[in-house]
């Protein structure tokens, strides 16, 4: 990723003078937006794209009680605290190295992976791969602190406790997931028919995660996969919210190299949770095959991507410009899911 000319810092420090959301509860997209702009060699679009998308923004909320090491359980997942929770996250960030801070809150947040339908967490695996790639400053840092007070403040375990302990493969087991009965639906009101949907805890708990570090990580990428191809047929359930089954889990994969190896076999699982949630949620019934990508590079995929404007449809992209990286022939099928999205979108728009 090239930020030599500061783009990506410049943007960071833009978006940090807005609030987390907007509208009541839409997620600002904007530090996740830009930084796969950036990494996908769309750097020269980023301050046109952030001025047209910063006017729907809102200011930082106001702060309410300082969060301490003492007193921080009583503010997870209070949303009202956003603003406190980044100033925790600024204030530890500045006291303790990025990493060492991320394993101590890795395994305090991600039980609370479902918030705000995954968006907290998507948003660290953004902060988290600049910092990897590029290196720590003030801009970033202040990132990976904003990404991890919302996900504090979003904070929202799954109604039902999730513990896979079958053999499935993540391809094998996404295609077997049930769907809830009452569709369309808000994310909240989705999790909460999980419970009672026949066949979700069983079909979700029937996934095999492995427990070397390494194989782990291996099943992750493959839910990734997975998630986007399912995509390809059945985004037209909800072009926008089905997105984040695969983003979501890209967002744990991109993270793992950052924390401890004890930590990636239940990571995995978690991802999984969410994942296996949002395709219950948001998947269609029926198939409905994505256009064909076999002539369309990757960084054409993602230009349309960038040209479309939707922070949705960018981001999903960006997942499919990995799967294309990691394949030896591309993953045509992966760009196909990404192509899709930028119809299946607009229809959610309409």
């Amino acid at each position: 990723m090239d930020t030599t000319n500061g783009t990506l810092d410049e943007a960071l420090l833009r978006l940090h003078t807005s609030g987390p959301e907007f509208a009541g509860y839409l997620s600002n997209h904007g530090p996740m937006a830009v930084e796969a702009m950036i990494r996908n060699g769309q750097a020269r679009t980023v301050h046109r794209w952030l001025d047209a998308y910063a006017q729907k923004l809102e200011d930082v909320p106001a702060p309410r009680t300082r969060i301490t090491d003492a007193n921080w359980q009583q503010a997870l997942g209070d949303p009202g605290r956003v603003t406190d929770w980044t100033r925790y996250f600024t204030e530890q960030s500045a006291e303790h190295p990025w990493r060492e801070l991320l394993a101590a809150w890795w395994p305090r947040l991600l039980p609370g992976i479902a918030g705000a339908a995954t968006h907290p967490v998507i948003r660290v695996g953004h902060a988290v791969r600049s910092l990897l790639a590029e290196g720590e400053n003030a801009a970033r840092t202040a990132e990976f602190a904003h990404a991890l007070g919302y996900w504090a403040a979003r904070h929202l375990p799954l109604p039902t406790a999730v513990h896979p302990s079958g053999s499935a493969t993540p391809a094998a087991a996404l295609a077997a997931l049930p769907r809830v009965a009452d569709r369309p639906t808000s994310p909240l009101n989705g999790y909460a028919q999980l419970p009672d949907t026949p066949g979700w805890l069983r079909t979700t708990e029937s996934l095999h995660i492995p427990e070397a570090p390494e194989a782990a990580r291996d099943g992750l990428a493959a839910l990734v996969r997975a998630a986007t191809l399912n995509y390809a047929d059945h985004g037209h359930g909800h072009g926008i919210l089905l997105v984040h089954a695969a983003t979501a889990p890209n967002a744990v994969l991109r993270t793992l190299p950052a924390l401890p190896r004890e930590l990636w076999a239940g990571s995995y699982a978690v991802a999984w949770a969410a994942a296996s949630a949002l395709t219950t949620l948001y998947a269609a019934d029926a198939p409905r095959p994505a256009p064909n990508a076999d002539t369309v590079t990757p960084e054409e995929v993602f230009a349309r991507a960038v040209a479309h404007g939707n922070e949705h449809a960018i981001k999903f992209a960006d997942t499919a410009l990995d799967l294309a990286a990691a394949s030896e022939d591309g993953d045509t099928r992966a760009l196909s899911a990404a192509l899709n999205a930028l119809t299946l979108i607009d229809e959610d728009d309409d």
